[in-house]
């Protein structure tokens, strides 16, 4: 087995400093050793900021460099499936940005190519839900399914932030955009986590752009679990809710409050609330410890999978239901679930 992982960088996305390049010093047995772009001096620039050694011209040209074990695609979400199909056909083990796809479809024939990569070469295809990664994760299921809440009745999760650049990527249609696949798919992901099964959606409502009425700035749905549970996922990227990243779990013997489940590093609270007897109750608050990061805790998982074959807690087969979940949303709204490259119908 190798001894370190060489991760190539498609693309210098403004993201990988954070989720990537600055982890990867503080990692042991990985190295981000290239970076490529169709634009070169964007890529050299990169490279010279970041201290990547090797500059490819194209991202096809990263894949056949044998001196790359891994690939990070934090490119739009329109292009995740395609790039991460020829990553593991070029032999490398795929990090790939949430969503993972552009709808279900996709991910299934990702999900399939992951599975057969897996068996025979041994790779591995993840979808980078940092947060997930986080022992603040872990904690949330372990209260959400020890039985200490009761049955469960809600679950319910946000993630709204304040994104007012309208030309930005992730509000444009051609490739995937929109606040329910940029900020919605942490929510699906949470509500999927601390839920008692996996939930369909019964109904969704979007407010979106004026200039492309097929893109959602905000979004907010309603589902259902097995055994009568519903639940609620909000997102946003320009509405009144500027800013909410929580999670909640009700039960019929508690309560499960948790505030930055996406980014604990830099703050975070759990707090339970449970009955315990006639009249009384019992309150606590705890706290995981901050460091390291999501993005940290993510790649040092990320290089056990690759290099020691450890579980894989976010797979390709695992990203199905979550994109499935997305697609469902948008049908509820009255809109097709996205489409992946070359999606670039007229506005309506």
């Amino acid at each position: 087995m190798p001894s370190e992982l060489r991760i190539g960088l498609l693309g210098a996305a403004g993201v990988a400093p954070a989720a990537l390049i600055g982890p990867a010093r503080r990692t042991p047995r990985v190295a981000v050793t290239a970076v490529a772009a169709r634009d070169r001096t964007r890529a050299q620039a990169f490279a010279r900021t970041h201290g990547i050694p090797v500059v490819h011209t194209g991202y096809d040209a990263l894949l056949a460099d044998p001196r790359v074990d891994a690939v990070y695609v934090p490119l739009p979400n329109g292009l995740h499936a395609e790039w991460t199909l020829k990553a593991l056909a070029a032999g490398k083990h795929v990090l790939c940005e949430k969503p993972f796809t552009a709808n279900r479809a996709e991910a299934e024939r990702v999900a399939d190519a992951a599975d057969a990569a897996l068996a025979r070469d041994g790779l591995v295809a993840m979808e980078a839900f940092h947060y997930r990664h986080h022992p603040l994760a872990e904690r949330m299921r372990e209260i959400a399914t020890s039985g200490e809440l009761g049955e469960p009745r809600r679950v319910e999760a946000d993630l709204c932030f304040p994104l007012p650049r309208f030309g930005d990527i992730r509000y444009d249609y051609g490739l995937a955009g929109g606040a329910t696949m940029d900020a919605g798919c942490y929510a699906v992901h949470v509500a999927r986590l601390l839920g008692p099964g996996e939930p369909s959606v019964t109904s969704a409502t979007m407010l979106t752009l004026r200039r492309d009425p097929r893109v959602d700035r905000a979004m907010s749905a309603e589902l259902a679990f097995p055994g009568g549970a519903t639940g609620r996922v909000r997102a946003s990227m320009w509405s009144r809710r500027l800013l909410s990243v929580r999670a909640r779990v009700v039960g019929t013997e508690g309560e499960m409050k948790v505030t930055n489940f996406v980014m604990p590093q830099f703050h975070h609270r759990l707090t339970v609330r449970t009955l315990r007897g006639p009249g009384r109750r019992s309150v606590r608050a705890e706290r995981v410890p901050r460091r390291p990061s999501s993005y940290a805790c993510q790649l040092a998982a990320f290089a056990a999978a690759a290099l020691d074959g450890a579980p894989v807690l976010t797979s390709a087969r695992d990203a199905v239901a979550t994109m499935g979940v997305l697609d469902d949303i948008y049908r509820a709204c009255g809109l097709p679930p996205r489409g992946g490259k070359g999606n670039q119908g007229p506005a309506r």
